[in-house]
């Protein structure tokens, strides 16, 4: 009885410290490695363009050399009311960032694109290529006025 509860013991032991086997992964899937290196740019998708208007109530508008602070104090209480939930002054959200806007857009398309969204997302070629650009997120019209739209283009100087 002591051979035979010594070889038990034995082969408990055995089987407890033996070999272990590795478990199989349902699958796996290796990535060829690439030798090119990209580098990354930060570049707007879209083009600067200086000269289109867009479509709406505003065919031309010039700034005085000065900024009216009260005008752009009254634009920063409107963007923060209606704006902020898709625009930052200095980055991307939802919508693109303010900051520099002028170097990008004309400011009677920019007042277009605040008084009249729906048309502009629906025939201008910048406004739809920025809907592109922003995963086809519609900006909605805040049925601002023309003051409020003025007190916004203001605003955005000073940025």
């Amino acid at each position: 009885m002591k051979k035979s509860l010594t070889f038990l013991v034995v082969l408990v032991l055995t089987i407890a410290c033996g070999p272990k086997k590795e478990k199989k992964k349902s699958f796996e899937y290796k990535r060829p490695s690439t030798e090119k290196k990209v580098e990354k740019k930060e570049v707007e998708k879209t083009p600067s363009n200086t000269e289109n208007v867009g479509i709406g109530p505003i065919t031309s508008m010039a700034f005085d050399t000065d900024i009216d602070t009260a005008m752009a104090e009254e634009g920063s209480t409107v963007f923060k009311q209606k704006c902020t939930a898709c625009h930052m002054p200095d980055r991307k959200l939802i919508g693109p960032a303010m900051k520099g806007i002028y170097d990008r857009r004309n400011p009677a398309w920019v007042m277009n694109m605040i008084l009249n969204p729906t048309e502009m997302l629906q025939k201008d070629e910048t406004a739809l290529a920025l809907l592109k650009e922003y995963n086809n997120v519609m900006m909605l019209n805040q049925n601002l006025t023309q003051e409020e739209a003025r007190a916004l283009a203001e605003y955005f100087r000073t940025l």
